[in-house]
């Protein structure tokens, strides 16, 4: 007896369309008596349908036609290595200081030009198949693809997919050369890696092994066109809605205005002290630091040596630099206590009197 719970989730508007939107996928009398058969899943749905959309398009080969040729293409063929994309951060790499070397790992794939055929001849066959499937679906009367012609169209789309993926991230690095050899200032660094990828991804799909070129001949030139046409369409903008450059708006210079003021400020302060001598400087001291600072005068255009002010006062400069370093410790300690100081009980007895 068969037992059949409700299930509310089932039966919503959501769950309706999408029932509706499924491909229908038929059963023949030899699949039915195979007994039960695992469902489509929703994602298996969204490709079958996406596939039975438009014809599947492809690069012909003659060897596709030959007898035994899903054997010859896979079968025989030598195994190739599965490319390592650890070491692929063009941003990252962009942001530092050595962006014009291209950072690789050691297990990178460089294929040869056998090997890149045997990767385009099992992809572009994989699609080949896709499309007799499609041919044979679109002859009958409904239209609607069998069980097993639906599952014949999903493992050769996962697999041609599977190949175009790694043809791809075996020549990532082309993308990187191209970009970091055109270096367009008004392109961002990662808008023209982003079109380069999309270049790429083309490039595999119309890429002829048959011709014997390499890949690599191709491919760089779609990406330096890909390039231009990103290029071009951002002059194409920048025309159509033209804006006058204000440095004003590139940077704040808030913090550097904040600094200037700041260092002015203590310069004053600082000269406030040695002429009011609030640091209680000796006459000695006072020379030294007029001499190399021009506190008491106009500030002078070139502060004298501490050579040239020994020779004034008859010390050597070494005792110059003594002397100095003494009154500036004066200076500092009193400067940090004019910031810093803490009112004695009388000043705290006079502000609040003068408060209330």
């Amino acid at each position: 007896m068969k037992t059949t719970f409700n299930n509310p989730s089932t039966n919503t508007p959501l769950e309706q369309m999408r029932r509706r939107r499924r491909v229908t996928v038929t059963r023949s009398d030899k699949e039915k008596g195979k007994g039960a058969v695992r469902a489509l899943s929703a994602h298996e749905e969204a490709t079958l349908k996406r596939l039975m959309l438009k014809p599947q398009d492809f690069i012909d080969s003659p060897c596709f036609y030959e007898k035994d040729a899903e054997k010859k293409i896979y079968d025989d063929a030598p195994p190739i290595r599965k490319p390592d994309t650890s070491w692929y951060h063009p941003v990252m790499d962009d942001l530092t200081p050595g962006k014009g070397r291209i950072e690789k790992s050691s297990d990178q794939v460089l294929l040869t030009a056998a090997e890149e055929r045997v990767l385009f001849y099992q992809f572009n066959y994989s699609r080949c198949r896709i499309l007799q499937l499609q041919e044979e679906i679109w002859a009958t009367p409904d239209k609607r693809p069998t069980d097993e012609q639906a599952r014949e169209l999903l493992r050769w789309h996962n697999l041609s997919e599977r190949l175009r993926i790694q043809i791809a991230e075996t020549n990532l690095a082309l993308v990187l050369a191209m970009a970091k050899r055109t270096r367009m200032s008004e392109v961002d660094f990662a808008d023209l890696v982003s079109e380069g990828n999309m270049a790429l991804l083309r490039a595999v799909d119309k890429f002829d092994a048959g011709r014997g070129f390499k890949f690599s001949t191709y491919a760089c030139r779609a990406i330096l066109k890909a390039f231009s046409r990103q290029g071009m369409k951002l002059s194409k903008y920048r025309q159509r809605f033209p804006t006058d450059f204000d440095p004003k708006l590139e940077r704040s210079n808030f913090l550097e205005e904040k600094r200037v003021e700041v260092q002015k400020d203590t310069a004053d302060e600082v000269k406030q002290i040695v002429l009011g001598n609030r640091a209680e400087l000796t006459e000695i001291e006072r020379t030294i630091i007029d001499y190399r600072f021009g506190i008491d005068e106009e500030p002078m255009d070139k502060p004298m040596t501490l050579e040239q002010i020994g020779q004034i006062i008859g010390v050597t400069k070494e005792r110059v630099r003594q002397i100095q370093n003494k009154a500036l410790d004066k200076i500092r300690v009193e400067l940090e206590t004019s910031y810093l100081c803490v009112p004695d009980q009388d000043e705290e007895a006079e502000l609040e009197a003068s408060l209330n």
